[in-house]
Order: structure tokens, then sequence, then C-alpha cells
């Protein structure tokens, strides 16, 4: 008879690591689906779906990212204010530009579940446009 586990809340806050990656030439989604992953928890053994389990991620040179195809021309951010004639349509081209770090923090919040727990997973992402950045010594660096 197998019995089911479930870690305690403390286990998974004492057990959280750090993981980075160096976004210099990857596709977009692929590295939008590791980095959801890392963030959700999946890739460890004591996963469970209603916990926060998840690690912290930080990524550097996230402007530089590669995007496939005729992403780059053709790829459209939509959003709407609510009123009438309120639609927004921003090119990939001009977000990339204004704040390399968006495309991927859009990218990678919208591969998360929309529930209570995407919040505090995002959290737990730090995005930079550059090389430079303030957690080398949690890294074990």
């Amino acid at each position: 008879m197998t019995k089911t586990f479930l870690p305690s809340v403390k286990e998974v806050e004492t057990t959280r690591n750090w993981h980075h990656i160096d976004a210099t030439g990857q596709t977009l989604g692929r590295l939008a689906t590791k980095i959801a992953v890392l963030l959700m928890g999946k890739h460890k053994k004591t996963y469970t779906p209603h916990m926060d389990c998840g690690d912290f991620v930080v990524v550097t040179n996230a402007g530089k990212i590669k995007l496939t195809g005729n992403k780059m021309e053709q790829k459209v951010y939509f959003s709407h204010s609510g009123y009438a004639k309120g639609a927004k349509e921003t090119p990939v081209k001009r977000v990339l530009e204004n704040n390399p770090t968006r495309v991927l923090e859009l990218a990678v919040k919208r591969m998360l579940d929309e529930n209570k727990l995407r919040a505090p997973r995002m959290k737990r992402l730090r995005l930079f446009a550059g090389e430079e950045h303030a957690f080398t010594n949690r890294m074990g660096k």
C-alpha cells in the first residue's frame, strides 16, 4: 500500500533553489517553458499542484532573446481599456526596444495557470536586460 506524500510548507520554503539562466540567443517560447517549469516546481519529485513549491529564477540578457520566423514583424500584443475604441495593438519589436524584459515576462506569465499561485510564482522571477544583476551571492558564485 502506498501513501501520498505531501511536503510541509516549511519544508517547501527551506528547499527553494536559485537558478541562473542566460537568455542570449535562446528562443522565446522554449525559454519561457523552462522558466515556467522551474517556477512551478515540476522538476522536483515533491511537486504538488496545489502548493507553491517552485524555485527562484534569475534571467540575464533577456533583451537578447530570439524570435523565430516573422514574429518580429507580425507578432502584436493586444490590450483593451474597456471603453469604445479602446483597443491597442503593440508590435513585439516596439516592446523589445522600450522594455526588453517585458516580452519574456508576458510569455512566462501566460504559461502559468491563472490562479492564486501565479502572483507568488511571478515574484520569484527576476529578469534583467543585461549581464549585471544583484543576485550573484545567492547562487553561490
